[in-house]
C-alpha cells in the first residue's frame, strides 16, 4: 500500500465507493466520472504503479485478473452489446492515478478510433 495513493486509500476501505465487485485480490468500482454509459474502474488490492510494473505481482494474481475483469462486466451487464478494457500508463498516455486500473467501458456504441 501507497500511503499517499488514493486507490490504496480506497481499497483499504479508507475512502468510500461505489463498489460493483471486489474479491481478496481486486476491486471494481464506479468512478467519480464516467467516460461511457457504463464505466467502473478495477484495480488490483496491491499497489502497482501502471502496467509496467505488472510483474511486481504474483502469477497467480496476474493470472486472475483478466478473469475478475470480465466478471466485473457481467456484472454491469455489458456481455450482450460488448464493451472496452482500457489501461493508461504514464502521463503521455494520461494517467492521472498511479496506481494501476483498468476501465471497463459500454452500454453504447464506443469511437471506432481507439
Amino acid at each position: 500500500m501507497s500511503d499517499d495513493c488514493v486507490f490504496c486509500t480506497i481499497a483499504a476501505g479508507g475512502l468510500p465507493a461505489d463498489l460493483v465487485h471486489e474479491d481478496d485480490l481486486f476491486m471494481a468500482f464506479r468512478p467519480l466520472e464516467n467516460l461511457a454509459d457504463v464505466h467502473a474502474l478495477v484495480i488490483p488490492r496491491a499497489h502497482v504503479s501502471s502496467i509496467a510494473d505488472v510483474a511486481s505481482l504474483n502469477d497467480a494474481t496476474r493470472a486472475r485478473m483478466p478473469v475478475f475483469i470480465a466478471a466485473v462486466a457481467s456484472r454491469l451487464g455489458l456481455d450482450a452489446g460488448g464493451y472496452r478494457v482500457v489501461t493508461n500508463h504514464g502521463p503521455d498516455a494520461r494517467q492521472s492515478v498511479f496506481h494501476l486500473h483498468w476501465h471497463v467501458l459500454g452500454g453504447q456504441a464506443l469511437s471506432e478510433s481507439m
